[in-house]
């Protein structure tokens, strides 16, 4: 992840795009490439979404949208200081005691 972080830092810094790199325009544009992502599975069936990775076209545009939308969540987390991996595993975390495996398993309600 670390080497993630700074490849997309470097690339940014490379264009002197760290000035347009604020806080709201990255989740803005982060917004946007899942959009984007999402748009490749509209109107797909469930047996179609879980296929498309079978599709080399279809497969690429998910691939390519999945990359755009790692490297905004990436640069945004840079910007801000958080940890990726740190964020998701605290979330992991608390996840797991609000959906106990005993009481959530096999059900898709929120509480």
């Amino acid at each position: 992840m670390d080497d993630l972080t700074g490849r997309v830092r470097e690339f940014a810094e490379e264009r002197d795009w760290q000035q347009f790199h604020t806080p709201k325009n990255l989740a803005m544009a982060l917004a946007g490439e899942v959009g984007e992502l999402i748009a490749e599975f509209q109107w797909l069936t469930p047996e179609q979404s879980a296929a498309v990775m079978s599709d080399p076209d279809a497969g690429s545009r998910v691939r390519a949208e999945i990359g755009d939308v790692m490297i905004y969540l990436t640069r945004l987390a840079d910007v801000l200081g958080v940890d990726l991996v740190e964020a998701a595993l605290t979330k992991l975390q608390d996840s797991a005691r609000r959906y106990p495996v005993d009481q959530a398993r096999g059900s898709a309600s929120k509480r």
